[in-house]
């Protein structure tokens, strides 16, 4: 059992209790005690059931109540109203086990329509509990409630769940812990202690006014004024005392677990820790090879798993989360920043060791990361990449430039896959896809770009896209491969690409146009790296591929908030598939209604 981790569980653990030999007592019939031999052997086999059932208990369910409430928060010397679950910022973390049922029933006791998004969770045939407004339920009204369930399905590590309806997510975010199931130990040496680390962006202004000012006029939003680690800009923001913040408390000798999570708008990030040593082992809830670095890029949506061992002397050493953005565009460049302090350390105000973050505009160092993290491949953690493919689609993805009588210049900033700008239903697509219901998509969308140009240049001289609710349909089980090739029109610019429903394998990645000739020689097809969260290399590519092994209806799209109310996301359908096991579950009774 991981140290440090099952007192944070507890009474929601398994009852159960391993039992040693020396621990049964078996029964005597009469003065006729058994033979010693007989009485050793079945002292065995019991100690052996009982560990066995200890290791292979069945999985419990784990019940959560996340009451979505306004409340009051004061941060960079500035108070506002935000929207929060229990009235935490960020959230709660909700934990299981691989193979726990989780029941979370959540109650809009707020003024905005919610719905929460398990960003990661597999969903395996529970499409209707995914969170994503009008793409496989209605929000949650005020003064209503849901009870998302689904099931923890072969995975184990760091995801984060997140409101997913206008910009609600900039404040209504928190962490999901999945440990191995009991028994099965960590691939890697198990941790002192552990730590949930979420970095996030903070704006003094309300993040709906923000959008929503920016989508009337038809230019980019405001930026956010400071990131936080754990809801807090840290003791080196403005209006911040040196005891401000978040710290963390540290022995001397011991190597820490961090869960680190990007639940960030807008913003690709680098974190680092002064003097300390990183170990990847973990992106979002899959193993990976060990990587030994000092610092770690996080794209909004991502989670990363670090080790960190405290070999440093007495003291306090900052933590830091700065912006990484290499395209000619606006960005927040506050760092936020908390303390790693060492216990034996003389007084809370001991000379902090500070630490350099790299330059904002650091493409060598952010491109080292993402090309260096592998999948662990192991026998018992196999990376099973489709090795051919059944369905190749081609993605252009970036903005273009719309008709808007009412906007500043007549002109509409817009996001595009394909040259397609998605427009969202006032009717889920799932339950339009379930019942039949014509009229709400379309499966056109296409699976290569409608004009072909030079992809990463200055782009095409119309800039002008198409609008539309399209999906692209996808036979259940096919091996699917997808190339997403960033754009020029109007600038280069990394996106965090984020697929529901599904993990895919980053088989490839490269900078300026893909090339269907010459690229795939360069593929890695045998320990790539598995995520549902990828970042699109600024004026290059990434291959991707997955199985479409879970039917439903699946949103994709930037995971930058901007670029998503813009209109740069897509959905796939994914058929049934001929057995039960591989069909859709019915909609729960309470759905709820737009």
């Amino acid at each position: 059992m991981q140290p440090g981790i099952l007192h944070r569980l507890g009474s929601q653990e398994s009852s159960f209790v391993l039992v040693s030999s020396d621990q049964v007592a078996l029964p005597v019939s009469g003065s006729m005690a058994m033979p010693r031999r007989l009485d050793q052997l079945l002292l065995r086999l019991m100690a052996s059931c009982f560990l066995l059932q200890a290791l292979s208990v069945h999985a419990i369910t784990r019940h959560y109540k996340f009451n979505v409430v306004m409340r009051n928060m004061t941060l960079l010397c500035s108070t506002k109203s935000i929207l929060t679950v229990n009235g935490k910022f960020p959230g709660p973390t909700l934990y299981a086990r691989e193979g726990d049922d989780v029941l979370v029933k959540v109650v809009n006791h707020s003024p905005h329509n919610v719905t929460i998004h398990w960003h990661g969770v597999r969903q395996i045939r529970t499409g209707w509990y995914d969170g994503p407004a009008y793409i496989t339920q209605c929000p949650i009204q005020p003064g209503s409630s849901f009870l998302y369930n689904f099931t923890v399905t072969g995975q184990r590590g760091t995801l984060l769940w997140h409101a997913h309806i206008n910009w609600l997510r900039a404040t209504v975010h928190g962490a999901i812990v999945i440990l191995p199931k009991l028994g099965v130990p960590y691939p890697f040496p198990a941790p002192h202690k552990e730590a949930v680390v979420v970095l996030g962006e903070w704006w003094k202004a309300d993040t709906e006014t923000v959008i929503n000012q920016a989508m009337q006029l038809g230019v980019g939003p405001n930026i956010s004024d400071s990131h936080t680690i754990n809801g807090h800009p840290g003791p080196m923001s403005d209006c911040a005392s040196s005891q401000d913040g978040f710290n963390l408390d540290v022995e001397n000798g011991k190597t820490y677990m961090l869960r680190i999570i990007n639940a960030g708008l807008n913003d690709d990030l680098f974190f680092k820790i002064a003097g300390h040593g990183l170990t990847v082992v973990e992106v979002d809830a899959v193993y990976t090879k060990p990587y030994k670095t000092d610092i770690l890029l996080i794209t909004p949506g991502q989670t990363t798993n670090v080790l960190v061992t405290t070999d440093q002397s007495a003291g306090r050493y900052l933590l830091s989360v700065s912006p990484f953005l290499d395209a000619p565009l606006q960005v927040d460049n506050k760092t936020g920043t908390a303390t790693l302090q060492y216990a034996n350390t003389v007084s809370a105000t001991a000379r902090l060791t500070l630490v350099k973050p790299p330059p904002q505009n650091a493409t060598p160092i952010a491109s080292k990361f993402s090309e260096s993290l592998r999948s662990l491949n192991s026998k018992e953690y196999p990376a099973n990449v489709p090795q051919t493919v059944d369905h190749s689609l081609f993605f252009t993805i970036g903005v273009g430039v719309n008709p808007c009588a009412n906007c500043i210049n007549g002109t509409r900033v817009v996001g595009t896959i394909n040259n397609s700008t998605f427009v969202m239903p006032s009717t889920p697509i799932l339950q339009a896809r379930y019942y039949s219901i014509p009229g709400v998509f379309t499966e056109d969308f296409p699976a290569t770009p409608p004009h072909k140009f030079n992809y990463t240049g200055s782009g095409p001289k119309n800039l002008q896209t198409m609008k539309g609710t399209r999906v692209h349909r996808l036979p259940y089980n096919a091996s699917v491969q997808v190339i997403l090739q960033d754009t020029g029109i109007i600038s280069t610019e990394s996106h965090p690409i984020h697929l529901h429903g599904f993990n895919f394998f980053v088989v490839g990645r490269g900078v300026g146009n893909y090339n269907p000739k010459a690229s795939p020689s360069t593929f890695n097809l045998i320990d790539p790296v598995e995520r549902n969260t990828i970042g699109v290399p600024t004026g290059g590519w990434t291959a991707i591929r997955f199985r479409a092994d879970n039917p439903g209806v699946w949103f994709m799209h930037c995971h930058f908030e901007v670029h998503t109310s813009w209109g740069l996301k897509m959905v796939f359908v994914v058929d049934n598939g001929k057995r039960p096991s591989e069909t859709l579950i019915p909609p729960p009774k309470d759905l709820p209604q737009c």
